[in-house]
């Protein structure tokens, strides 16, 4: 790529996340002759835009070496910002037109200005190599994202289609492909015989923090679960791929999501809440129907769990249980493996033997594996340890890993357009009954873990039914 264009560049998403990851991809040397362009609404002056660019470039000026500071210094002096609407049609084809090809577009935008933008848009406006990154949510419904993947297919071809989940970075990829493939001792009971639920959890301290434009036409379910969580569910359950290149790892991906749903009743199988006035640590925070921007009559969910089902051979029966919320007590990102008790345990020992549990933490990727051996003192008493480990982690922010696979035309981190449909299909049918009020919305005091009632309230595992009854 020689430039990168980004929309949406006086936003919260650009200054915040894209420009750092940027600077950290430019003073590595691994985005050398990139040419930078920022294209907005607002009437910004170029003095405005480099003083943003050079903020985000600042800190990582500082650990760069001498190559790194050069390239940092060439991309500041070339940068431009462009006021035009996008939306309008013409101008963005006139912008393109103007910048050095090929061009990767990043869409820093809401979905819906997005969408509008691409579609003034006709082929011969497109440049030839030009690539176009789209962030999540990717279309509001199935049929909507159908509908949007057709019309970028008539821009660009679909491996020049960028569907963005910063979530997951290449080595939080590679750390939990590595995890179950490299491990004789794991992957051989990573399944339903062994293991009676998968819970993927990412829980947050932080509040609406001025979000409600986006948040609240969105909730937690749409947010988190719809993209995130399920790709996160989708790695803890593809079956071995041939290998990890873009091709063999997104069909796996794609696979399992096929194969994956949420049952009804609804009212059983997902659960929402929305957070009241509370405290997290010494901050005091106001209900969320409170929060500058919230219409309270939209019922938006801040915390929502559902379980997902994975109807094949080695997930039968076993819950996934997605969980995503806001203003909660604890921060957690991880996901968490529970296995099976064990069938028998010899008479003589004394202690609890609690089934054994593997976190894999994220953000920074971490691994803990909970096992009961013999306690000291007393050798017939049982006693939990945890082993604990540090998996390797990228030298670039998320969003660095995720320009750096639009810059080479890797899209391993990219989902693929089957993919965004199946996610819509899987959460469509809750988000019809949650509208329908057919699951409560419950309420939860923020800063604490959640409403009272989802305490100790874990799901049985389902039985399998009549083929592992006759094992």
């Amino acid at each position: 790529m020689k430039t990168l264009l980004i929309l949406g560049a006086t936003g919260d998403l650009t200054g915040r996340l894209l420009l750092p990851g940027l600077a950290q991809l430019v003073a590595t040397c691994r985005a050398r002759g990139l040419k930078l362009a920022g294209a907005g609404s607002s009437p910004w002056t170029p003095g405005q835009w480099l003083d943003r660019v050079d903020t985000s470039f600042a800190d990582a000026g500082l650990r760069a070496d001498a190559a790194g500071k050069l390239e940092l210094k060439r991309v500041l002096e070339s940068t431009s910002y462009h006021q035009v609407d996008v939306t309008a049609p013409g101008l963005l084809a006139a912008l393109l037109a103007r910048l050095e090809a090929p061009v990767a577009v990043y869409f820093a935008l809401p979905p819906q200005v997005s969408q509008k933008a691409c579609e003034v848009l006709h082929p011969h406006d497109v440049p030839p190599g030009t690539r176009l990154v789209m962030e999540k949510p990717f279309g509001s419904s199935q049929e909507s994202a159908r509908q949007l993947n057709e019309l970028l297919r008539t821009l660009v071809p679909e491996d020049h289609i960028h569907r963005v989940d910063h979530f997951l970075g290449k080595a939080t990829v590679l750390n939990i492909l590595g995890l179950r493939f490299a491990n004789t001792f794991l992957e051989p009971i990573w399944n339903r015989n062994h293991i009676e639920k998968v819970e993927i959890i990412f829980d947050e301290d932080l509040a609406l923090e001025g979000r409600a434009r986006y948040y609240d036409s969105a909730g937690a379910l749409r947010d988190m679960i719809q993209s995130h969580l399920l790709q996160v569910m989708a790695l803890m359950a593809l079956e071995p791929p041939a290998s990890v290149n873009e091709r063999d790892f997104r069909e796996a991906v794609g696979t399992v999501l096929r194969a994956s749903s949420i049952k009804p009743p609804y009212r059983m199988s997902t659960r929402r809440a929305r957070y009241t006035a509370g405290s997290i640590g010494a901050r005091r925070v106001p209900s969320y129907a409170d929060e500058p921007g919230v219409d309270p009559s939209r019922n938006t969910e801040t915390l929502a769990e559902v379980e997902v089902h994975v109807d094949n051979w080695r997930w039968q029966g076993v819950p996934f249980i997605l969980r995503s919320g806001k203003a909660l007590g604890t921060k957690r990102k991880e996901a968490l493996v529970t296995f099976l008790p064990v069938p028998h345990l010899p008479q003589g020992f004394t202690g609890v033997d609690s089934p054994n549990q593997l976190r894999i933490g994220f953000g920074p990727d971490t691994l803990e594996f909970d096992v009961d051996v013999n306690g000291p003192g007393n050798i017939f008493s049982l006693d939990r340890v945890t082993l604990e480990a540090e998996l390797n982690a990228s030298d670039l922010l998320p969003y660095g890993e995720v320009l750096e696979g639009v810059l080479t035309g890797d899209p391993l981190l990219s989902v693929r357009s089957d993919t965004a449909e199946e996610c819509w299909r899987i959460v469509e049918p809750v988000l019809e009954a949650w509208e329908r009020g057919e699951v409560p919305l419950e309420e939860y005091d923020a800063g604490s873990s959640g409403p009272a009632s989802w305490a100790g309230s874990a799901r049985p595992r389902q039985p399998h039914g009549a083929v592992e009854a006759g094992q």
